[in-house]
């Protein structure tokens, strides 16, 4: 019976030693839609300037602009953004600190009274409560995690989201341009190279959703493709009323 019973637990603890998604998606979310911004951006702006009837340096010249332009554009805006909320939650974290410095009690109540809220009986709460906020930082910690919903030891780097976010960007953007680079004389390379690009940066995001990667991927085809496509005929357009 002992035997049976050790293997019905080996049994349970495997069936519950189960994973999940990054639901946040960690570094792999932001590097990949930094490249299909690049992506999208530059290869709807190059089919612009190409529908226009304009030369081959002319496109070129587009191209890496947008991508030098673009690069620098989202790693500043990645920069000011993060660094914006990172000064705000330090703030929030000082001010927490401050409370905890002035009303220790108040402070320790207020915990207890969160963990009497998830349903943890009210003497074990207000003991869990006293002997975690024996030491400042841990109590600090437990505070914001609980309070603000963050970890004070895991803020996030302003210049760390800048940098990936110029270097994804600016990779996404490159493959537009590249065929040129290599010595291509028309259009098409640089279009398929870039849907390809689209299609498989589509495919990756399924890592972090719960969509097939066929699926994603095709998605990111034809929105990409769409917005090509419109910006070329948009080109067309006013180059035809410009010229």
């Amino acid at each position: 019976m002992a035997v049976i019973d050790t293997e019905a637990a080996l049994h349970v603890a495997h069936r519950d030693n189960h994973t999940h998604r990054d639901v946040n998606g960690g570094w792999l979310r932001p590097a990949v839609f930094g490249a299909m911004d690049g992506l999208v951006s530059n290869l709807a702006l190059m089919t612009g300037v190409a529908g226009g009837s304009a030369g081959q340096q002319t496109i070129v010249l587009s191209g890496l602009a947008g991508l030098a332009a673009g690069a620098f554009s989202m790693a500043a805006g990645e920069y000011t953004s993060v660094a914006s909320q990172r000064e705000l939650v330090e703030a929030e974290l000082d001010v927490e600190r401050r409370e905890l410095r002035k009303h220790p009690k108040d402070e320790e109540a207020e915990l207890a009274a969160l963990y009497e809220a998830r349903g943890v009986e009210p003497h074990l709460a207000r003991q869990v409560a006293h002997q975690l906020s024996r030491d400042p930082e841990q109590a600090l910690e437990i505070h914001a995690r609980e309070e603000l919903g963050i970890d004070p030891g895991d803020l996030p780097s302003p210049l760390v989201a800048a940098v990936s976010s110029f270097g994804s960007f600016a990779l996404g953007a490159l493959l537009p341009v590249l065929p040129y680079l290599l010595g291509a004389t028309a259009l098409w390379p640089a279009v398929l190279l870039a849907l390809l690009g689209l299609f498989l940066c589509g495919a990756v995001v399924a890592r972090v959703t719960a969509r097939t990667w066929w699926y994603s991927g095709l998605r990111q085809l034809v929105l990409g493709g769409a917005a090509a496509g419109v910006t070329y005929a948009l080109g067309s357009w006013f180059g035809t009323a410009v010229g």
